[in-house]
């Protein structure tokens, strides 16, 4: 099952207050960029994030998914209503990540 363009709408439309968002759809399924880096995906409709040392310790209780078949797992986020939770999830992961090497050209 792929992820829908509403769902993805939805998800972009409770990022709107963070700079920087963008997407790429990926084989029917969205990966999400926060400046530059990527932090998230929509994986059959679920919002996941990426399981760094912060977003682990703002969510400590959330629940880890498969995104796909052989894939890492990784944090779902169900309250995505909440953008504050949101923002704080977003910079916490981007600082813990590495910055992307250049592409070659």
């Amino acid at each position: 099952m792929s992820s829908s363009k509403e769902y993805l709408t939805f998800v972009l439309d409770q990022l709107s207050d963070l700079p920087d968002i963008d997407y790429r759809a990926m084989m029917g399924e969205y990966v999400i960029y926060y400046r530059g880096k990527v932090v998230a995906g929509i994986y059959d409709d679920r919002f996941l994030v990426k399981p760094t040392k912060s977003a682990v310790a703002i969510m400590p209780n959330a629940t880890m998914e498969i995104p796909y078949p052989g894939g890492h797992p990784m944090i779902m986020v169900d309250d995505i209503e909440n953008r504050d939770l949101l923002r704080e999830l977003f910079n916490a992961i981007y600082m813990d990540l590495p910055t992307p090497k250049p592409k070659k050209k």
